[in-house]
């Protein structure tokens, strides 16, 4: 994995050879981008509140020039709907997209991404429904019929599932009763599949490359959605780029990028009872 960090800051540890960061407004090194141009498939992560992080996958989606997009963001009807002459109109983008609805940081953090391709664009939003039966009945019975083909009826292996719900009770603040951990990790193996499925028919129906913009936590390759494309095709050559802020980041990735933390209220205090 390469740690970069943006111009201006620190850099994070180094796992292989330093990488110096571009000038000013090259957000990400050369060498970072050949390596992206060699993959099939592009998993572009990012802290969703970061304004940086979008800036640097706008500069990866242009410079790759993908056949396709995939959104974790979107839905199916969402992306169906898109339309370029849409994307230079931001109100008419937030209302073909139904944005407001989807519980999303601000449209315009996301609108360099979206005028830096002109590509299809695919959905793979798990909707609340989805999540929901995942907690309820499992990942698999959720997907439905494509879960044995993505494996989500093999349990975890008891350390992941422990390490996963020790991770899940952190990022909820250490707020969640026990018995809900192991439905919260059900929703991301749910989501990470969903988004796996919808790049590799982004894959077949375009031939590559294909961008995906998505969290971290489905970006990381030794967790998330990597996981679930060498299952089904191991062949095609994968490339994850995480985004830390100030150095810190969890999971296993090709490439990182730093950046400044974006100015956020504390999550957790909802939950201080002090």
């Amino acid at each position: 994995m390469k740690a970069i960090a943006i111009p201006g800051l620190a850099l994070v540890l180094f796992l292989v050879a330093p990488v110096r960061a571009a000038m000013s407004g090259d957000l990400i090194p050369a060498d970072v981008l050949n390596d992206m141009r060699q993959a099939d498939v592009v998993i572009l992560g990012e802290t969703h509140d970061n304004p940086q992080h979008h800036l640097v996958q706008a500069e990866a989606v242009t410079a790759l020039a993908p056949s396709a997009v995939v959104w974790e963001m979107l839905s199916e009807e969402g992306a169906a709907r898109l339309t370029r002459k849409a994307v230079q109109d931001p109100e008419e983008l937030a209302r073909i997209l139904q944005w407001a609805e989807l519980g999303w940081p601000p449209l315009a953090m996301y609108l360099p991404v979206f005028q830096a391709a002109d590509a299809p664009v695919y959905g793979a939003l798990v909707p609340r429904t989805a999540a929901r039966a995942a907690m309820e009945t499992g990942a698999a019975a959720a997907l439905g019929a494509d879960a044995a083909r993505f494996g989500l009826g093999v349990p975890l292996p008891d350390e992941e599932q422990a390490a996963r719900e020790a991770d899940q009770q952190v990022s909820h603040c250490n707020a969640m009763p026990p018995e809900m951990l192991p439905k919260l990790v059900a929703v991301q193996r749910l989501r990470d599949a969903v988004l796996a499925r919808a790049i590799l028919r982004a894959y077949e129906e375009t031939g590559g490359p294909i961008a995906v913009i998505t969290g971290n936590g489905h970006a990381r390759s030794d967790r998330g959605i990597p996981v679930f494309l060498s299952r089904v095709q191991p062949g095609l050559r994968v490339f994850t780029l995480g985004q830390s802020e100030e150095g810190a980041i969890e999971g296993t990735f090709d490439a990182v990028i730093d950046s400044p933390a974006a100015p956020r209220e504390d999550p957790c205090a909802a939950f201080d009872k002090s």
